[in-house]
């Protein structure tokens, strides 16, 4: 559990995400951004970063985003992961909440319409909702920690979650996935000899 910006991001259980995505994040922004961490495996300055095309086109909420490589960790590939409909639904909401600013080309534009938001800020949101919800060792990495051990535990290969994630290697991707103690459970209970 991480504290106080140590230890690893928590992985969130289904209880913890449906209180943050109906009591938590109220505004259409960040259901947005958070949800983009989520069901994108983003991490959070690669949905800080995302520009409004890569995501919203001309009729509305595109197929896939895109998160282009000058934007990832190691400025490697630029990725396209499809969007999942509960996503597309938050962008959708954002979209009609928050229209397009002409001259800022970033999807989550910063304060005062300039540049666009800092990681920092999704962060201080972030904890400031945790705290009010009462959950704790969550930060912005908890969400892509969340659906990569998600897609892991439903039998999806790690080649696939790979191309998702961005991940240079199989063994980066495999120490970043978790454990649950239900799934250390299971394992004991096979043994039936």
């Amino acid at each position: 559990m991480k504290v106080n910006r140590y230890g690893r991001a928590e992985i969130l259980t289904r209880d913890q995400l449906s209180l943050l995505f109906t009591e938590g994040f109220i505004n259409p922004r960040d259901k947005a951004l958070f949800g983009i961490c989520l069901y994108a495996a983003a991490r959070i300055n690669e949905a800080c970063t995302l520009f409004h095309g890569d995501v919203i086109g001309i009729k509305g909420v595109r197929d896939k985003l895109v998160i282009r490589s000058f934007n990832t960790k190691g400025k490697q590939d630029t990725r396209e992961i499809d969007i999942h409909p509960r996503l597309n639904q938050y962008l959708q909401d954002y979209n009609k909440s928050y229209p397009p600013l002409s001259y800022n080309p970033y999807l989550f534009p910063g304060r005062h319409g300039r540049g666009h938001i800092h990681k920092a800020s999704a962060d201080r949101i972030l904890r400031g909702i945790c705290k009010k919800l009462e959950i704790e060792g969550v930060s912005t990495h908890s969400f892509r920690r969340t659906a990569l051990t998600q897609m892991s535990d439903a039998g999806v290969p790690l080649r696939h979650i790979q191309a998702i994630s961005g991940h240079r290697t199989l063994a980066a991707l495999e120490r970043y996935l978790g454990v649950t103690d239900k799934q250390k459970q299971h394992a004991i209970s096979t043994l039936d000899f």
